[in-house]
């Protein structure tokens, strides 16, 4: 490792990639004019490293994408073997490599999600697997969550809970957000996990009546709500929804792009509640995001009504081959290098007793919670009030709590993700014992910082 950071070590042009990005590169999410990004020299596995030599353990996976973490040899490979033999095809012919893919998604994919539509990320599987719930039932009206993100496309963003869809409103119309479950901050007042299960299904339903059953095609749900906490669907909550969709003729859509593919444990996180749904959709971890790709596993009672009538859409490079080759070698290294068996030992062998010791020594932590290879410490100013660290969408001055945390992660070699008032644990699924405690012991030091802004 020493020796690829010592190659790209180049202080002098990581200074010129810095340049041309602030002169030519429009960033997302951003004010440009407050920007400094870090310019990456390389990867390897879980680190990255700058162009001054400095690295990272990366505890992000990017945006929670790099499930096999970066340069994994035999995707690299997958990528060339599939450019030297065929660099690309359109969608509308019959690709080996696309149709293997989607062999592979649909033999493990669970129940009767047995058909694969190909999209070139995320944001377009949600607008797709809406549009094939809304041609299938002939209703309009989709349900989702207020604490959930689904893309910043326009259905995405309309479906989207969070702040982030405020500016671009008005959106969809016939979108409707409603209250699931959290439990730590419970709209509901339960007490229980089994209470907020009964009463966050009970609002579900009482929504779809008040909106008109006849008129809703479908719910989305984040299977795990990702960046909006972390949270973990209590027990029975899911296998309710479903029952509450089948009684009304209501599609129900797992959205599992960013914990789909091993990251909660299993191959896609709706087997951890056994439950099926209508449509799942998946982007990230398919092939790590080496090459961009999507993707939204069909039901055969779904796929039926497309048989003798086209589907309304499609995509230029759906399902890309040189996206799709390391999709099939991503199936490969997880039965090979048996990475849901070491998402499931790490988690019990070393972030949960971690994370527990965190909780109990720091008076600036509320809660940590989570699944497999993701989890959120959430960050109070008071345990008892549970008031958060930093507000709901805080502004740039109020923010400065968490960022200073971040800073001194950043500053010890970690790279975290952060939203709000919580600091996220989503490293690469094959990260090693020893950087997964070097990773959570950096940011049980930085905390200290989190503890002086506690009462």
């Amino acid at each position: 490792m020493n020796e690829l950071v010592q190659a790209t070590k180049d202080p002098a042009l990581g200074k010129a990639v810095v340049a041309d990005d602030r002169a030519y590169v429009f960033h997302s999410w951003s004010a440009q004019g407050k920007l400094n990004p870090l310019p990456v020299a390389g990867a390897k596995g879980s680190v990255f490293w700058d162009y001054d030599g400095k690295q990272y353990l990366d505890f992000s996976s990017q945006l929670v994408n790099v499930n096999l973490g970066h340069q994994h040899p035999k995707l690299v490979q997958a990528i060339v073997d599939q450019a030297t033999s065929l660099a690309t095809i359109q969608p509308a012919m019959a690709n080996k490599t696309r149709s293997k893919l989607a062999k592979l998604i649909s033999e493990a994919a669970p129940g009767d999600l047995n058909h694969v539509f190909f999209t070139n990320g995320g944001a377009d599987a949600n607008e797709n697997a809406v549009r094939m719930a809304r041609v299938h039932t002939g209703r309009r009206k989709v349900i989702s969550l207020y604490r959930s993100y689904h893309g910043s496309t326009s259905t995405a963003i309309a479906l989207t809970g969070d702040p982030r869809r405020w500016q671009s409103e008005p959106t969809d119309g016939s979108v409707v957000h409603c209250f699931g479950p959290y439990l730590y901050r419970s709209p509901f007042n339960s007490e229980t996990e089994e209470q907020e299960c009964e009463r966050a299904l009970a609002h579900f339903e009482a929504v779809v009546q008040l909106e008109g059953p006849q008129t809703i095609a479908a719910v989305i749900l984040e299977t795990v709500v990702g960046t909006n906490g972390v949270l973990v669907p209590p027990k029975g909550y899911l296998k309710g929804l479903k029952a509450i969709c089948e009684r009304y003729g209501i599609c129900y859509i797992a959205d599992e792009v960013m914990v789909g593919f091993g990251r909660t444990g299993t191959l896609f996180a709706v087997e951890n509640f056994d439950v099926v749904p209508d449509l799942l959709t998946f982007a990230k971890g398919v092939n790590s995001g080496y090459v961009p790709l999507g993707g939204v596993i069909i039901s055969e009672k779904i796929y039926d009504t497309f048989k003798e009538r086209a589907y309304p859409g499609g995509l230029t490079y759906s399902g890309h081959p040189l996206a799709c080759a390391p999709g099939v070698a991503t199936f490969e290294v997880f039965a090979q290098e048996n990475i849901l068996e070491n998402v499931k030992t790490l988690e019990e062998k070393v972030i949960k007793p971690k994370l527990a010791e965190i909780a109990s020594k720091h008076k600036s932590v509320g809660e940590c919670r989570g699944i497999g290879m993701f989890w959120a410490i959430e960050l109070v100013k008071n345990r008892q009030s549970r008031e958060g660290l930093v507000p709901f969408n805080p502004t740039p001055e109020q923010y400065v709590p968490i960022l200073e945390v971040v800073a001194e992660c950043k500053k010890q070699g970690v790279w975290p993700f952060h939203h709000f008032n919580r600091i996220h644990i989503a490293p690469p699924l094959n990260i090693s014992e020893a950087q997964l405690i070097q990773g959570l012991e950096v940011i049980d030091k930085a905390l200290e910082i989190a503890d002086r802004y506690a009462d």
